[in-house]
């Protein structure tokens, strides 16, 4: 299969699939629903040979625990098909609508990207939620998932596409890139793709980025911070810390560094040390941490902080006040999620305004930075860039927007001429 001669295909239906009406797609995400729990076993059947591939051949544990797909995974992706499809339609809504003089009205109407690539890790409910969004959202995707679940996505890309079918709407709207090298060819096709979305590590998204010419939207890493402030309620702090670092590691929305205030460190470490070895959490420090801890844990320098562990590990490191936790967090953060522990509404909404990232919060998990728990339906990435879409992208950021102008008639040369004049009337 050649990607350009497949992506000339989608190009020429992204406005058919655009043209689609809201009926028909959620028409389709009805069929993708019903023929997931249909066909579990098949399901099942192949992510079994991908676990066992994934075991014989060194696969980290923390990978395999993403490309495991059961009976709870598989009911979490049908209950996020069918919440997006009961979402509004993201397209033709209307966000402008003006009347530059008499008969001549100007609309900025919302419409779907086009073609989007899409490059996601060793998840199978990933295909499930990204086919699904960009189904929504009226997009045609190309969608090229990790090698480690090359089976489970075989088998749930035959279903959804399947169902699209059924539903009326265009076969060449989603098409699957098994091959690594098709990622490759991806990348040349700068005028059939609108826009890439990569998943994954650091090192593969810049790879992205350096080597195409088309856009690129997404993040390189999730490195998520929370500050302990000294005023703190104690048993949130250590159950908020908890859940984010253990409830699931390996997502880019877990914990990986602590700030702690200096001058609650001598019984709140102690605390935590004591969480952690329990949850067998590693612990990371600097000196001092390990001066006031006294236990085993690997000293850390002060250019060792910006790391993404994906794992039972974290960074601790103390800090004066709310300033150099700003400070620190702002540098060494990747810009995804960053959380502050504080009692003191004054101190929060300073961290809040100060802090540069895609999502801040405070007294809450930075789990919780999740395009399905924000009500988006589901997700087809996190962006950590400030353009077009920011945080989890869910269907408005998979939609971009045209000017439609109407008239009667209407010349330029009559304004510039100074026999009309515009009115700029909202309507």
């Amino acid at each position: 299969m050649e990607i350009r001669t497949e992506a000339i295909k989608m190009k020429k239906s992204a406005p058919v699939l655009a043209a689609s009406t809201m009926e028909q797609r959620n028409h389709a995400l009805d069929l993708i629903a019903g023929a997931l729990e249909k066909n579990k076993t098949v399901i099942f059947e192949a992510n079994h040979k991908d676990m066992e591939y994934a075991a014989n051949n060194g696969v980290a544990q923390s990978i395999q625990k993403r490309l495991k797909y059961d009976e709870k995974k598989l009911a979490d992706s049908i209950s996020g098909v069918l919440e997006l499809k009961e979402l509004a339609d993201p397209i033709g809504k209307v966000i402008m609508n003006r009347q530059l003089d008499e008969g001549l009205v100007l609309k900025k109407i919302s419409v779907p990207i086009g073609v989007i690539g899409v490059i996601f890790e060793a998840r199978p409910d990933a295909m499930i939620q990204v086919a699904s969004l960009c189904i929504k959202s009226g997009n045609c995707a190309i969608l090229k998932g990790g090698k480690e679940t090359a089976n489970t996505n075989k088998v749930l890309f035959e279903i959804i596409k399947n169902a699209v079918i059924e539903a009326g709407l265009p076969a060449e709207c989603l098409l699957q890139a098994e091959q690594h090298n098709e990622i490759d060819e991806l990348l040349k096709c700068d005028n059939e793709v609108d826009l890439l979305i990569p998943r994954g590590s650091n090192q593969f998204v810049r790879y992205i980025m350096e080597n195409t010419k088309i856009p690129v939207m997404g993040h390189s890493s999730g490195i998520c911070h929370i500050y302990v402030d000294k005023e703190v309620d104690k048993e949130l702090a250590l159950s908020v810390i908890l859940d984010a670092k253990k409830n699931y590691p390996a997502a880019c929305n877990a914990v990986e560094t602590l700030l702690v205030h200096r001058e609650i460190a001598s019984w709140f470490l102690p605390l935590l040390s004591a969480m952690f070895v329990e949850e067998s959490v590693k612990i990371n420090g600097t000196e001092e941490v390990k001066g006031i801890l006294g236990t085993d844990i690997d000293i850390m320098k002060e250019d060792e902080f910006a790391m993404e562990y994906n794992d039972m590990v974290i960074s601790i490191k103390l800090v004066s006040d709310v300033n150099e936790a700003i400070q620190h967090i702002n540098y060494f953060g990747s810009h995804h999620t960053d959380c502050i522990l504080t009692e003191n509404d004054e101190i929060a909404d300073f961290f809040i305004q100060m802090i540069d990232s895609a999502g801040v919060y405070r007294n809450c998990s930075t789990r919780f930075a999740d395009g399905f728990r924000y009500g988006f339906g589901a997700e087809v990435g996190i962006s950590t860039g400030k353009l077009h879409a920011r945080g989890p992208v869910g269907l408005e950021g998979l939609v971009t927007y045209k000017y439609v102008l109407n008239g009667n008639g209407h010349i330029v040369a009559d304004y510039s001429g100074g026999k009309k004049k515009f009115n700029h009337m909202d309507l």
